[in-house]
């Protein structure tokens, strides 16, 4: 190994806390192979390390690992890079090698798709070495600004293609008229001179894309469709060249100028049609940057003033008139009105705003006009965190992937070796040159791994994308791939699975129901205690109007009392009862019976002119709306659903036999929850966790697919693989659903991917297939493989059916 030119490479590294942490962190990358020094800066917390020039692909790996062994972390950050250039898989993979060789670079993954590459970076790596590298393996790269719309070269590109694939259509027309003649009895052949006039600009002019990616794939010592397109109608137009040239004066040789021109102009079509319906999987990310309002109206004492977002700040006052998006995300000041969040929850119903609630940025206001204060703005706003969990999701690679991208490496040089050893075998068996480069073209032509390279991705894209309309938000394709095979999912409780809000679930009274509610209503008017709230709305759902009591008084850690109509009222806890001195008489049975089921219990009492009990209420959380149907489509799909809550056994198994749960795992510690979950998985089920709050967290992480709630917390959201923008229960087996979906299309794509070219390559070698038809089976692999992903845009979720 050469020393002459060492490469320096900087190495982020955190955690060290002293000089001597410094030396460790030394000590343990001069151990690395092919690293011949390296020095550790404790202020600003670099490593610089030499490496022997060539070095090893595997060095990086291997400095990082020997960091973390030594008890510290190499932090790493993200880059996007737009791709421009690529035709096939075996061009992913080019673009993957080049990137992974610059140093500083941890992983680099490319998708066809999107034409995007996402490297994970270790210390300052410039985005021009980047660009450099990706031009250097032969095609053109640019950054990508985070949470900025992206300009979309798509369009403009797809005009070009539409006029090259005019132009030759009308160029390759005039050729393929004699075959077609040929089949009603006519003989139409056009001269030689004729078709060589057509079918040259079609190959040198419209086809000169294909020789220019050919020629840097071979610059790279690579392969590429375009090579196999170049090879093979190169084949074929120099065949005809060299058949008019041998042909007898006045003689008419049959010539393969139409093959050739014919081939180039399918495998176009075949790339507009696959460009307009690669467009389509990338429409959800489009609809959500579509939401961005580019302008606000702020509000400064008192004058309006219409700015650009990018001038808005915290603390920021705007006006939201009706009809407009809501520009930032905020909370109401002033004002009442509904907002439609549709495009960004899934929520089909308007959801009512009022003073106090939070707005979210893209939703739009409906009828009343609302001045809203900016709590979030740019990249952390909720509709630019969707947009980043979307983009990050389609530009992440499944681990189904990887065979693929195995295949891809060698896919074109052997296809080469095929197609030479198609022709020397047919010359072998005694067929003319003609014949045998015929064949060895059809080989060269209908192999195609473009396909292959589309196959994932474009499911992918198109599964992520119609999950985050309807509100599901799949931060990565490995919990894509993951959640498919899930058999049982585990619920926290309270947030989860009932609505974390108590409300009145029984009533027993001495006397009239609806008196003793108004009585308790009346006492707890004006009150902001969460059972206050639950007695309120209990009485607004029975149309009750409590009085105003007089004289409340609180009773601490007991209850509440006052006056109602010259009576002393009290309600309370059982304390309160029992200083009262009164006998629960026949209620008694009814409060073992709610204690027993975990509820809260509450005594209303008149203490004057007659001491007695007058009623008991008891509180619990109420469950969710679609919690029970979520359970049951759960059922039927033969997945297990367990809870695991840190609520007394007697509340917990409440919900559990309201739900039909088959498992309840009641009075579990916050750090026990995710022990749980190992337990669920070492007995051989592929678990997903279900919670909303930080305590789930850890056992969000534990399972093997993490589904945060709506509404929880981002410490959840961000251990979880899977997010519901709603608090709908209903929504999780919809997320498993189009989980499964997606993972069907990548197989389908897949086999159908693989079959082409099973079937196609050799039919070809032996003589099957003329290189025009190989041309168009070609153009309609990509086509139908990206055509099949895009059935997943028709999902709905069940209950939207």
């Amino acid at each position: 190994m050469s020393s002459a030119n060492p490469i320096e490479l900087d190495l982020p590294v955190s955690g060290m806390t002293c000089a001597s942490c410094a030396g460790r962190v030394e000590r343990a990358l001069r151990k690395v192979p092919g690293v011949q020094d390296a020095s550790v800066n404790l202020a600003s917390e670099q490593a610089r390390v030499q490496l022997a020039a060539p070095s090893s692909s595997n060095t990086l790996p291997a400095l990082v690992a020997a960091v973390e062994q030594a008890g510290y972390q190499v932090p790493a950050h993200s880059l996007e890079l737009a791709i421009e250039g690529m035709t096939c898989a075996s061009c992913v993979g080019r673009v993957e090698r080049a990137l992974a060789k610059v140093p500083g670079v941890r992983t680099a993954s490319v998708n066809l798709a999107s034409e995007r590459a996402h490297v994970e970076l270790l210390g300052a790596v410039e985005a021009a070495t980047l660009i450099a590298a990706v031009d250097k393996a032969g095609y053109k790269a640019r950054p990508l600004e985070p949470d900025q719309p992206t300009v979309d070269p798509a369009v403009a590109r797809l005009a070009r293609e539409r006029w090259w694939l005019a132009a030759a259509i009308l160029l390759s027309l005039p050729l393929v008229l004699p075959m077609v003649g040929d089949w009603f009895g006519q003989h139409w052949m056009l001269p030689a001179w004729v078709q060589f006039v057509l079918a040259t600009p079609v190959q040198f002019i419209i086809g000169a894309r294909f020789y220019v990616s050919a020629y840097k794939a071979v610059r790279a010592r690579s392969g590429n469709m375009d090579l196999l397109v170049a090879l093979g109608t190169s084949a074929g137009y120099g065949l005809s060249l060299y058949l008019w040239y041998a042909a007898a004066p006045g003689q008419m040789p049959h010539l393969y100028f139409e093959a050739s021109a014919v081939v180039i102009t399918l495998i176009l079509l075949g790339k507009y049609l696959e460009s307009r319906a690669k467009r389509q999987t990338a429409a959800a990310i489009r609809a959500l940057e579509a939401l961005r309002p580019e302008r606000a109206t702020r509000v400064r004492d008192g004058i309006e003033e219409d700015v650009a977002i990018a001038e808005l700040r915290l603390g920021d006052e705007v006006l939201v008139r009706p009809g407009e998006r809501f520009p930032v995300d905020g909370e109401v000041l002033a004002g009442q009105s509904h907002a439609d969040e549709a495009l960004i929850t899934g929520e089909s119903l308007p959801v009512p705003k009022d003073i106090g609630d939070p707005v979210t940025g893209g939703a739009i206001n409906g009828e009343g006009v609302l001045r809203v204060k900016t709590t979030a703005l740019g990249g952390e706003t909720v509709l630019a965190r969707i947009i980043r969990l979307v983009e990050d999701a389609q530009a992440a690679k499944a681990p189904i992937q990887k065979l693929v991208d195995k295949v891809s490496n060698v896919f074109v040089p052997v296809v080469i070796g095929i197609a030479l050893l198609t022709l020397v075998g047919w010359l072998i068996a005694g067929a003319g040159w003609e014949q045998a480069l015929i064949n060895a073209v059809a080989v060269l032509v209908i192999a195609c791994p473009c396909a292959l390279g589309l196959a994932t991705p474009t499911a992918i894209m198109a599964g992520t994308g119609v999950a985050a309309k309807h509100g599901i938000l799949i931060k990565d394709a490995e919990a894509l791939e993951v959640a498919h095979a899930v058999t049982a999912v585990a619920f926290d409780k309270t947030g989860t699975l009932t609505s974390g809000q108590p409300r009145i679930t029984n009533l027993a009274a001495s006397g009239d129901e609806a008196e003793a509610l108004a009585l308790a209503g009346a006492l707890q008017r004006g009150s902001e205690h969460p059972l206050a709230r639950a007695v309120l709305d209990a009485c607004a759902e029975r149309s009750l109007n409590p009085a105003a009591a007089e004289a409340i008084q609180a009773l601490t850690g007991r209850g509440i009392q006052g006056r109602i109509d010259g009576r002393l009222l009290a309600l309370g806890n059982r304390r309160m009862l029992d200083e009262a001195q009164l006998p629960a008489g026949a209620l008694a049975d009814s409060a073992r019976q709610w204690e027993a089921e975990g509820r809260t219990l509450s005594w209303l009492i008149e203490r004057k002119p007659q001491p007695r009990v007058i009623a008991l209420f008891a509180f619990g959380d109420s469950l969710k709306e679609g919690a029970k149907v979520a359970i049951d489509a759960l059922r039927e799909r033969g997945i297990a659903s367990h809870l695991i809550t840190g609520d007394n056994r007697g509340s917990a198994k409440v919900v559990a036999d309201a739900l039909g749960l088959d498992d309840v795992h009641a009075e579990v510690l916050p750090g026990d929850k995710a022990a749980v979950v190992g337990a669920l998985r070492q007995a051989g089920k592929v678990v997903a966790m279900v919670g909303d709050g930080i305590n789930d967290a850890p056992a969000l992480a534990a399972a093997d697919v993490g589904i945060a709630m709506g509404g929880g917390t981002d410490v959840a959201m961000h251990a979880a693989g899977i997010t519901l923008m709603r608090g709908d229960p209903r929504l999780v087996p919809a997320a498993l659903d189009i989980s499964r979906r997606t993972y069907a299309k990548i197989r389908q794509n897949l086999f159908w991917a693989f079959i082409y070219n099973l079937v196609g390559i050799p039919l070809a070698a032996f003589g099957l297939l003329n290189p025009m038809v190989a041309g168009a089976a070609m153009a309609a692999s990509s086509v139908s493989v990206v055509s099949n992903a895009l059935l997943l845009k028709r999902w709905k979720p069940q209950d939207q059916k």
